[in-house]
């Protein structure tokens, strides 16, 4: 961590070190944060892996069933 600079006034110790324990753990947050965003990945790998293609609708029986069962969709 880069060095704190006190610009302005005169903290006791105990202040000091409550501003420092804030910044630490805010710091270790937002790692914590980021190594589980990159651990979950931003998305699907693939398409095969993609949830969402499985919610496409699925053929029904009917007239004209074997005309549209090619179709993309």
């Amino acid at each position: 961590m880069a060095p704190i600079h006190v610009l302005h006034g005169q903290p006791t110790p105990e202040e000091l070190a409550t501003v420092l324990a804030v910044v630490q753990s805010r710091a270790a947050a937002a790692q914590a944060a980021a190594e589980a965003a990159r651990r979950a990945g931003a998305g699907p790998d693939s398409a095969w892996n993609d949830r969402a293609r499985r919610l496409r609708a699925t053929p029904r029986p009917g007239v004209s069933a074997w005309r549209t069962s090619g179709w993309a969709g």
